[in-house]
């Protein structure tokens, strides 16, 4: 089974010390290979690194290496938005439609057959895609 990570994952995951223990131990059961994500996700988090720069410099160089590292990890599982995930994301019954880029980040989960691993399962309900909620996990 593979995993596309949503942002909410990928900010759970962040090294500090109070991630939340279902989330770890979800991420620690499964393979690496498994695991990807979308570029939308990426952009999200340099989306949020910015925010942050306008009123806190040194967390923001800190997300900013943090990110550096998971563009480094993910750098061929790092999932574009295509012509095929359009396509998809089209089929959607507007609505139904989920939050952007939530729409996007599922339709991409559904076009390449992948579990969404989100805390934003309701973000998605309405698109048939495959959801897990890591802070549910036991």
């Amino acid at each position: 089974m593979t995993y596309l990570l949503d942002t909410n994952v990928l900010s759970e995951l962040r090294p500090r010390a109070n991630r939340h223990p279902g989330v770890l131990a979800w991420f620690m059961a499964v393979n690496e290979e498994d695991l990807f994500t979308s570029v939308l996700v990426l952009g999200e988090i340099r989306r949020g690194i910015e925010r942050v720069r306008a009123y806190d410099a040194a967390f923001a160089a800190r997300l900013e290496a943090w990110l550096t590292v998971l563009k480094a990890d993910y750098a061929d599982r790092a999932l574009p938005i295509d012509r095929a995930v359009a396509d998809v994301w089209g089929t959607f019954d507007r609505r139904q439609l989920p939050p952007e880029p939530d729409g996007l980040v599922a339709a991409t989960a559904l076009r390449h057959g992948m579990t969404l691993v989100t805390r934003n399962v309701e973000h998605v309900a309405g698109t048939g895609v495959a959801t897990l909620n890591p802070w549910t996990w036991a």
